[in-house]
């Protein structure tokens, strides 16, 4: 496999706290890990690491071998780096169909994009992501009426139309019914392979059903790595987050 991102040795402080501790973690292209640990291990500034919008104190964090040292937060993005984060921020005043035109379009405004035709290619792509993530009898639906799960799956939809090579999504299925969740966890599993997913994520269930690889921070480090196998049958992660 190749090596897609690399995080090296990096630590972040926040007023002497060390929010990551000299953390080093390589995730491979097409792999789906999924990142867990107790609330403050680090998780968060993992990904405000990696999508700049935290610059750490020392380390390196490389995208396809290149540094993304200095780089603002839409750069990142435009290299390929998509991030969604726990609450849906979706347009409700628009439809489904809107909403993801306007992640086609990129920065281009609103208003601008919404009063013109799509082309063809960019139909198509909007049409094989309303499929991927469900969404095709909701399409000219309002944003605004769909469900808890429905708005998170536009959501993810809206970052596949920017076509990223990475996908970092953070707790994908807080608040969704049971039938959500496994949907969910079906179009996470589909995007492994074409694209890098990474899942921070504190239900263990939903964990179990689509890891690969999993990794445990605590205390702003790698505590344990592997498969869920492993890393629930670790002792020191049965003590710092399993047994609780």
């Amino acid at each position: 496999m190749t090596t897609v991102l690399e995080i090296d040795h990096v630590t972040v402080a926040f007023d002497g706290f060390r929010a990551l501790d000299d953390l080093t973690l390589t995730l491979e292209r097409g792999e789906l890990r999924c990142i867990i640990g107790p609330n403050g291990a680090g998780k968060t500034t993992l990904m405000d690491v990696i999508t700049g919008k935290t610059r750490p104190d020392s380390g390196a964090v490389r995208f396809g071998g290149r540094s993304l040292a200095g780089m603002p937060e839409h750069a990142i993005a435009n290299l390929g780096i998509g991030r969604k984060f726990q609450r849906p921020t979706v347009l409700a005043n628009h439809t489904v169909f809107e909403n993801l035109e306007l992640a086609v379009a990129g920065n281009k405004s609103v208003w601008s994009t919404l009063f013109r035709t799509v082309d063809a290619r960019q139909k198509a792509r909007i049409d094989e992501v309303i499929d991927v993530i469900s969404l095709a009898p909701q399409r000219t639906m309002h944003a605004g009426i769909l469900s808890h799960g429905q708005k998170q799956w536009l959501e993810i939809g809206m970052l596949l139309a920017q076509d990223p090579k990475v996908l970092l999504i953070d707790e994908p299925v807080a608040g969704m019914t049971h039938e959500e969740t496994m949907r969910t966890a079906e179009i996470l599993a589909s995007l492994a392979g074409e694209r890098t997913v990474v899942v921070v994520e504190h239900d263990m269930d939903f964990v179990r059903n689509i890891a690969e690889n999993v990794t445990v921070l605590h205390e702003g480090r790698v505590l344990a790595e592997g498969s869920m196998a492993d890393v629930q049958n670790d002792p020191r992660v049965v003590e710092v987050y399993l047994g609780q």
